[in-house]
């Protein structure tokens, strides 16, 4: 009986096609590196005057660690809202997460914090906000080095921008800072003035990150916050958008925080 080298050459093609698929899917596990230990979804909250989009290097280290990364987008159009949105990023993950805040995110996770899935809190040059208080008056209390921000007649403020860059973002490049300063979102007076009622990192980890040549938010209150947060803190010499210009060390502290942290 003659042997069939075509059925042979079909069986031969296809286990060198499942080779090569098994290899690739190896490769592409590696590449995205091991699965993290401890909590394996963060949740990304910018701050005013910007949006979601200045945390995409954050967020691509973090993928490429193993994490789920989902970016919330708050309006800024009232601290309601805007509790609104990041809870519904929170409920989407399906599980427990690490809640990161920059600026006046931080005033929005410390009461989205409550969420029973949250199990450990980062606040990136944020607001770690006490009970009673309000950006407005921690920013009147110790006050920031620009003099920049501005209301308009619609009760939202900006940053002027011929010193959006000098007061916001001067360690990232010119032509960046320029289009989020032509890009910002204004914040609401109603997100701003609000007042925090219930702390939430008074009962889950805490974790900060203070930019020591921030104009936006005075360092020293940075300091005061991280500390009577209990938080394990981390210095940068940056501006106000930290994250942005220190993203490797932005995402260190945040997986610091994710494989310290245990499941609620």
């Amino acid at each position: 009986m003659k042997p069939n080298f075509r059925n042979l050459a079909t069986k031969l093609y296809a286990v060198a096609v499942l080779a090569s698929a098994l290899m690739g899917a190896a490769l592409n596990a590696a590449a995205a590196g091991p699965a993290p230990s401890g909590i394996k979804n963060v949740v990304l909250v910018h701050g005013a005057f910007a949006d979601g989009s200045g945390w995409d290097a954050v967020a691509k280290i973090l993928e490429k660690d193993g994490y789920t990364v989902s970016v919330a987008q708050p309006p800024e159009t009232s601290y309601a809202d805007d509790q609104k949105y990041t809870k519904a990023a929170i409920d989407a993950m399906g599980g427990p997460v690490v809640l990161v805040g920059h600026s006046y995110g931080g005033s929005i996770i410390t009461e989205a914090g409550n969420d029973p899935n949250v199990s450990a809190l980062v606040y990136i040059a944020a607001f770690a906000l006490d009970e009673g208080e309000s950006c407005a008056s921690i920013e009147t209390a110790v006050p920031q080095a620009s003099k920049a921000f501005k209301p308009d007649s619609n009760g939202n403020w900006w940053i002027e921008q011929d010193h959006f860059a000098a007061d916001f973002a001067a360690d990232i490049p010119p032509a960046q800072a320029h289009f989020m300063a032509i890009a910002q979102v204004p914040i609401s007076t109603d997100s701003f003035t609000h007042k925090v009622t219930s702390p939430a990192w008074k009962n889950k980890p805490t974790f900060y990150m203070v930019a020591s040549s921030d104009r936006s938010i005075n360092p020293q209150q940075e300091r005061m916050m991280a500390k009577r947060a209990n938080a394990k803190t981390v210095e940068v010499n940056a501006s106000h958008v930290a994250y942005m210009s220190h993203p490797k060390e932005t995402a260190k502290l945040i997986e610091e925080a994710a494989t310290s942290a245990h499941a609620n």
